[in-house]
């Protein structure tokens, strides 16, 4: 009988590693570009599915970026958030919507009260599969969007992607005063309210 219970014990172990394992091989990792990394967390925290936000900096040329550097534009980055996500929960093309939501596409090199190619709004995909549909996407939305201005989001591979520092990570939520002053006098949901019809989050 004891043997019986270590057998299925193993078992239950077995099972519950598998488990663990199909669901961390089915995750995929998503990199969007929209102004101030501390705003575009929390939109996609808030998805049922999205399992982590990390703030970043994609598509420069120097490794190991600094806030600083990128910030001053000279390593060619832009700040961006890396998510990891679910797609039995959660599609790749919800978290299109969602991102075109919370981003200004109509200004190549500026989003809101920052400006410079460090603040760029870009997709930057992880597959093939992506890459079709963030430029199916993008097609959409110059046709049928709500505003006059033409799309200038950028569509890239996603190459390396460097974590930004402890101190940017989940910034609203450590800082939420300081973080709300920011939104409002950066007029990011202002801005937002005029494309969208929404305030954005």
């Amino acid at each position: 009988m004891r043997e019986l219970g270590i057998l299925c014990m193993m078992l239950w172990v077995s099972t519950m590693v598998f488990a663990n394992e199909l669901e961390k091989n089915s995750l995929e990792k998503a990199t969007f570009a929209g102004g101030c990394f501390w705003c575009m967390e929390h939109p996609f925290d808030a998805l049922d599915g999205v399992l982590s936000t990390t703030s970043g900096y994609v598509g420069g040329f120097k490794e190991n970026p600094t806030y600083q550097e990128v910030s001053a534009g000279e390593t060619g980055h832009t700040e961006a958030v890396q998510l990891v996500f679910n797609p039995e929960k959660v599609s790749y093309e919800t978290l299109l919507g969602v991102y075109w939501r919370n981003s200004d596409p109509t200004t190549a090199n500026r989003q809101f009260c920052d400006v410079g190619s460090q603040y760029r709004p870009g997709i930057f995909y992880h597959s093939e599969k992506q890459r079709t549909l963030a430029e199916d996407s993008k097609a959409t939305l110059q046709k049928n969007k709500p505003f006059k201005q033409s799309i200038m989001t950028e569509i890239s591979p996603v190459g390396t992607f460097w974590p930004a520092e402890s101190y940017h990570q989940n910034y609203y939520l450590k800082n939420p005063v300081r973080y709300r002053f920011y939104r409002y006098n950066c007029g990011r949901d202002q801005r937002l309210q005029e494309l969208w019809g929404n305030k954005g989050e």
